[in-house]
């Protein structure tokens, strides 16, 4: 199913792949009531962790900011996922939690989650503003650059 929030994607050039397969024992998403939390995203295509490494070190802010917007795109795939197909049943982004495998010098973890918060915004509008947290850390599961949560609010 594709709708207004899926055609304003691809007039920016992009679209929302199928939801990855979860690479541990957890659940990609859960839903209760009118809130769906869908559990951290990295960057992964076809199977495949992209953006492996450090941001400031192997990757550059613009990089990061990439990777940010895959990890999006993941977190967008899952939510269609856990609302059969229809991002259209999306009231609003509440919150993302965001994290940055970074080099100890680097302090522009909240750059970085811009991209995904810009994404969500060119996306949903209004309704894709959201509250967020953006914290550097030492590592991150398979070395990727970005990891993303989120909670949106749905009908």
């Amino acid at each position: 199913m594709s709708g207004r929030i899926e055609a304003r994607l691809a007039e920016l050039g992009l679209s929302i792949p199928a939801a990855p397969v979860p690479a541990a024992t957890y659940a990609p998403w859960v839903r209760t009531g009118d809130l769906v939390f869908i559990a951290g995203q990295v960057p992964v295509r076809d199977g495949q962790f992209r953006w492996v490494g450090k941001v400031g070190a192997q990757w550059s802010l613009e990089d990061g900011q990439e990777a940010a917007r895959e990890v999006t795109l993941n977190l967008l795939a899952q939510l269609r996922a856990a609302l059969d197909g229809d991002l259209e049943r999306v009231v609003r982004a509440v919150k993302l939690n965001g994290f940055v495998n970074c080099t100890p010098d680097f302090t522009m973890q909240p750059a970085v989650l811009n991209a995904a918060s810009e994404l969500l915004i060119a996306a949903f509008g209004e309704a894709g503003r959201h509250a967020r947290s953006a914290v550097g850390v030492a590592q991150l599961p398979f070395g990727v650059a970005v990891e993303i949560d989120g909670v949106f609010e749905v009908r």
